[in-house]
């Protein structure tokens, strides 16, 4: 069972503030013109109701990360930019995908913590007070986990729970049912800065921060508007980046496997030539040789094509691009005007 808010990891000390501390929410959008106005609508409600209630600092933000949309979202960021003090806006110079997107928002954004969260606003965003609760008892990171998916369809939920298991039996360190819905405080996003991958699984690199964390459950609501922008392509991408990226599991899994298949078939060789030299029974036959051609044929290219994955992500890290680069901003304080350029990368 994960941890809940009572039962945290590391004796972290009640965090005391002066002041309420400035909270910066990170949305990051793709096409999302159909959902985003009522979305920002949402979200700086809360973020009012908050500073009303005095958690949250007044300088408070709703920031949105444009991930090379090809509609009007960026056009909708610039107008809510201008319409309200809350809001304010990041675009990528093309579409770098949701989890480059997310990293530019947290890297990019100010604030003393930061809460990522989708526009579709799937991930009940009124568990944010649960969060700050949690954030000022002393963690630095609170995991939104998603306690009830009947929302999901099933082909959304069994291939999801099926992953999750595999993940944890492979002994990646992940939190159970948790996406990219959480709260991290700057130390938190300080250090993750120093990750380098271009490869990105943030939720494998998040918890590999090892900091004091805490979890908050809730349950996750059907999409308001709009599609979804992960279809299976881009699932089966994440999933193949999650594991590949954290775990050297399936090339051992192709080492057993070969010496699996090499002790049968010394076995096979030996039945067949006690046969041969001690029986009558020897029919040549098809069956004997094409069998396992193909099946000695199919095992060597799946090994060729995981060996390969491995192959690419070493091509793609060693290359050093940018994670992402961002095009314009809009509705940045003076204070965030040093705003990631691109992802932080050493030559």
């Amino acid at each position: 069972m994960e941890l809940s808010i009572a039962s945290r990891t590391g004796a972290a000390a009640s965090r005391t503030h002066a002041e309420a501390p400035r909270l910066t929410l990170v949305t990051p959008c793709f096409n999302e013109e159909a959902a985003l106005p009522a979305t920002a609508e949402k979200l700086v409600d809360l973020l009012i109701e908050l500073k009303t209630s005095g958690l949250i600092a007044q300088d408070s933000r709703l920031c949105m990360v444009d991930d090379g949309s090809l509609d009007d979202t960026w056009q909708i960021i610039r107008s809510l930019s201008e319409a309200r003090p809350e809001c304010c806006g990041i675009r990528l110079s093309r579409n770098f995908g949701h989890q480059k997107a997310l990293l530019a928002g947290l890297l990019s954004a100010p604030g003393d913590a930061l809460i990522s969260l989708d526009a579709d606003l799937q991930d009940d965003p009124t568990v944010i007070r649960e969060m700050l609760s949690a954030y000022h008892g002393g963690v630095d990171i609170v995991y939104g986990v998603r306690e009830d998916r009947s929302a999901d369809s099933w082909w959304k939920r069994a291939p999801a729970e099926a992953y999750y298991k595999l993940l944890r039996a492979i002994g990646i360190k992940i939190v159970h049912n948790h996406a990219d819905y959480r709260l991290m405080s700057r130390r938190a996003v300080e250090s993750l800065r120093d990750y380098r991958e271009v490869n990105l699984f943030l939720r494998g690199l998040v918890s590999d921060l090892g900091f004091p964390h805490a979890v908050v459950a809730y349950a996750r609501r059907a999409r308001a508007a709009g599609e979804t922008k992960y279809p299976l392509r881009r699932m089966l991408a994440l999933a193949v980046d999650g594991i590949t990226s954290f775990s050297a599991a399936p090339l051992r899994f192709i080492s057993l496997l070969g010496l699996v298949i090499f002790t049968g078939s010394l076995f096979v060789s030996a039945w067949a030539l006690w046969v041969r030299l001690f029986t009558d029974d020897a029919v040549p036959g098809w069956a004997s040789s094409v069998l396992p051609i193909y099946f000695l044929g199919g095992i060597q290219l799946l090994s060729i094509a995981i060996v390969g994955e491995y192959v690419a992500k070493i091509y793609l890290e060693t290359k050093a691009r940018p994670r992402f680069l961002v095009q314009e901003s809009c509705g940045m304080h003076a204070d965030s005007s040093t705003v990631s350029r691109s992802g932080p990368v050493d030559p």
